[in-house]
């Protein structure tokens, strides 16, 4: 049987091509690399050799808690940043938090409303500020919603980066 293997890009529709350039290109350091033709507005950016997040502008619904998730190399920055612009959003999955690989999880919303996990690597666990720890928006324990339902695939030992 034939199976994936990598993503290759993901792909957002945004309400204003324009805006979401600005903050996938500024606030979260992507470089913003040539798209195919279309005869729509679209923006392609490079994650890294072998990844790319696509931009697409059209009127569309957007998921509440459906998201993207990005590593950063600079999880202070990009928090203090975030809560500066506003755009942490504690609704669907809960306040800033430090999962139990010492990875720090927080989500924002992009300028047309989709929601987008930041992640900082597990390994640089002792480079948190602990300004964070203090601030209003950060809550100790993983989210919990209350449904009791367990299915899946669990362990105390889950990781959001397998191959550490």
């Amino acid at each position: 049987m034939a199976r994936a293997v990598k993503i290759n890009h993901v792909a957002l529709v945004v309400s204003n091509l324009e805006e979401a350039c600005k903050f996938y290109e500024h606030e979260l350091g992507l470089e913003p690399i040539p798209a195919f033709l279309f005869d729509y507005p679209t923006a392609f950016f490079k994650f890294n050799e072998e990844q790319q997040l696509h931009l697409t502008e059209w009127e569309d619904t957007y998921s509440f808690r459906g998201h993207l998730c990005v590593t950063v190399d600079d999880i202070n920055a990009v928090f203090f940043r975030m809560k500066e612009l506003g755009v942490i959003d504690i609704q669907p999955w809960g306040k800033v938090r430090q999962l139990p690989d010492g990875a720090i999880q927080m989500f924002v919303r992009d300028p047309s409303g989709n929601l987008v996990e930041i992640s900082s690597d597990p390994d640089d666990k002792d480079k948190i500020d602990p300004k964070i720890f203090e601030d209003e928006l950060y809550q100790e324990g993983i989210y919990v919603s209350g449904r009791n339902d367990f299915r899946g695939y669990k362990t105390k030992d889950a990781t959001l980066y397998h191959n550490k």
